[in-house]
């Protein structure tokens, strides 16, 4: 194990060279966005003389962590801090003059108020292994990331991503990598986030390709919702609903904060008040309509917004078993609830409930529960965005991950988050640790962010989605493509989702 270091525009920094890849670890992307900054949009890092240790991890943004019932499944970021707008690279070819490689930046879930870029599971030396330049990072979660303040200021935690990216523009051929091949991908918050950013006027330019995982366009508030949840924010952290008011209060009280109003939305008997954070498993969301999101993205890529990009897009075929099981939702669902349910939705409770057994006869109320929200809150937005795509010529291909996870003794099914170990290479995840799926999905998304198109020598040839509404199932076994599966329960959704 040796040191490398190589220049960037703010400074040199010093990284560690192992079994023939580099890894710079907490590179800071912009300022510390606080004090003076908290609550601005932010702006570029100071310079640095003389080399500066790239070797660990950077702070992560400040966030409330996880529910108990999560532990075990899913990771806490590391210590929190102000200078949590940095980044991670990882690298085979430090200072290689030749054409650049390929470069992946990744953009982590966490429903916009936990995650961070350092995981152990983001740790990005097996893609880099595989040829191309990974990049991971943090920016602003929950109220410092995502309320519409009062000035009008909103999406600062997207204005983050977009200034990691400017960063990766103006520095990653020093670390082997080709600006002008950026592939973005995320999950979850970051999928949504990355789905934003194809639309952003201020984001255009930065990345040529995508790849959302179980996150779409259709998760956004409008500014009366977003000002509402504001307002609701201040009360709960009682201060004055101002900039000031809300940059006053520490980050670790804010937090707790917005954890006591996702309580709030999710025992709320007016669920329409809330806008896309019902139920509270968000409380915080971009925000459409402003200055820097103009449209609720899928409406504007329905409109013809990022058609010049590349788009990789998919979910997991049980997403909303990771909430259902851990937290016991299970023993709280019955007949009633579940009719109840499915008309709050729009849809016809004795129709819908029939359509969705019929593919599963021996599901239980919890188990249609949980297909549905993954439908509503996952497929179905993933699939709008394709059908979107397609009618202004921008090919889509899409997956639909299908593995169950092991944890748990299997209950959780193909879950939210069960791709994230394969996707990275990393055989010690939670949720799954399969080598020969991580080999295919390593394959598919890395070819991808060569040339735009995923393949595999693993998987049979992929088509786009649209016009044959191609789905490539994913699974250890038996990876496949197929056209329009699930579709009577996709055309239930018609002009409701």
């Amino acid at each position: 194990m040796s040191s490398v270091i190589v220049s960037t525009r703010h400074g040199q920094v010093r990284g560690r060279l192992h079994d023939g890849t580099a890894a710079f670890l907490g590179i800071p992307y912009a300022a510390p966005p606080f004090g003076a900054d908290r609550m601005r949009p932010p702006r570029a890092p100071e310079p640095w003389s003389g080399v500066r240790d790239a070797l660990v991890p950077g702070p992560s943004a400040p966030q409330p962590g996880y529910a108990p019932a999560m532990a075990g499944l899913l990771v806490e970021a590391g210590p929190q801090g102000e200078d949590c707008l940095n980044l991670n690279v990882w690298t085979p070819s430090p200072h290689s003059s030749g054409e650049g490689l390929p470069v992946m930046v990744w953009i982590h879930g966490g429903a916009f108020r936990n995650g961070s870029g350092s995981l152990p599971t983001y740790d990005g030396t097996v893609l880099a292994r595989d040829g191309v330049v990974c990049v991971t990072l943090n920016y602003r979660l929950g109220a410092e990331g995502f309320l519409l303040l009062p000035d009008g200021t909103a999406n600062l935690g997207l204005l983050d991503q977009i200034a990691a990216l400017e960063w990766v523009r103006d520095n990653i051929a020093a670390f082997g990598g080709d600006p002008g091949n950026v592939t973005v991908f995320g999950q979850s918050a970051g999928a949504i986030g990355i789905t934003a950013l194809m639309t952003m006027p201020s984001a255009d330019g930065l990345f040529r390709r995508a790849i959302t995982q179980s996150g779409a366009g259709h998760h956004a508030h409008t500014p009366e919702t977003g000002r509402r949840i504001t307002e609701r924010l201040a009360e709960l952290a009682g201060v004055a609903c101002t900039v000031e008011g809300l940059a006053a209060v520490p980050p670790a009280e804010l937090a707790a904060a917005n954890s006591r109003l996702a309580q709030e939305i999710a025992r709320s008997a007016e669920p329409a008040r809330w806008g896309e954070s019902a139920g509270g498993g968000t409380t915080v969301l971009p925000v459409a309509g402003t200055a820097t999101l103009p449209e609720r993205p899928v409406d504007a890529i329905a409109a013809g917004a990022g058609r010049h990009l590349d788009l990789l897009t998919g979910v997991t075929a049980e997403e909303f078993r990771l909430f259902l099981v851990p937290l016991g939702m299970a023993d709280r669902i019955n007949d009633g609830f579940l009719h109840g349910f499915l008309a709050a939705l729009g849809l016809d409770p004795v129709a819908a409930r029939a359509t969705y057994t019929e593919t599963r006869p021996h599901a239980t109320a919890a188990d249609l529960f949980s297909a549905v929200m993954t439908d509503h809150g996952y497929r179905v937005p993933a699939l709008r965005i394709a059908e979107a795509r397609a009618a202004h010529g921008a090919d889509t291909w899409f997956y639909e991950f299908t593995e169950p996870s092991p944890a748990l003794d299997g209950a959780l099914g193909a879950c939210h988050m069960a791709e994230l170990g394969p996707v990275f290479g990393h055989l010690n995840d939670p949720l799954l640790n399969n080598p020969l799926l991580s080999e295919h999905l390593r394959s598919a998304w890395t070819t991808f962010a060569h040339h735009g198109h995923p393949t595999a020598d693993q998987l049979p040839p992929w088509p786009p989605y649209l016009p044959g509404r191609a789905v490539m199932r994913l699974n250890a076994t038996a990876s496949g493509v197929h056209h329009d599966p699930a579709r009577a329960e996709r055309l239930l959704w018609t002009k409701l989702r």
